[in-house]
This record gives C-alpha cells, sequence and structure tokens, in this order.
C-alpha cells in the first residue's frame, strides 16, 4: 500500500463563516485554526496548504473567561 500524498491539482479551499458570539475565546481560536490548517480533511499533510478560508462574524460579542481582560 502506498502512502498518499496530496497535489495541488486534488486541494479545495472552501469557505467557512464562523459566528463568534456567545463563543469563548480560546475554543474558538483551536476550532478557526483546525479549518485554516486543513487538519479537518481526510487527506491531511503538513507541507501542503491544504486549510479552508474562514471569515469570523460578531467578533466583539467573544466571550472572555477569567481575568483576561
Amino acid at each position: 500500500m502506498k502512502t498518499f500524498s496530496p497535489k495541488a491539482a486534488d486541494l479545495t479551499h472552501n469557505w467557512y463563516i464562523v459566528d463568534a458570539q456567545g463563543q469563548t475565546l480560546g475554543r474558538l481560536a483551536t476550532k478557526v485554526a483546525t479549518y485554516l490548517t486543513g487538519k479537518h480533511k481526510p487527506g491531511f499533510a503538513p507541507h501542503v496548504d491544504g486549510g479552508d478560508n474562514v471569515i469570523i462574524i460578531n467578533a466583539a460579542q467573544v466571550v472572555l473567561t477569567g481575568r483576561k481582560r
């Protein structure tokens, strides 16, 4: 069995819209970082730019916990 290595022609870049209203900052950052790096795709390879594009709306209403303010 050969190891699959994605090529530029095999990649598609999707767009995601994330609503940040009422979400915790750290958990939202982890979710967005997963989309940006492409780790949510089955053909993930760290040496290929397989990430997607992310638009974050309502970023001013994100929830900060503890003493972060």
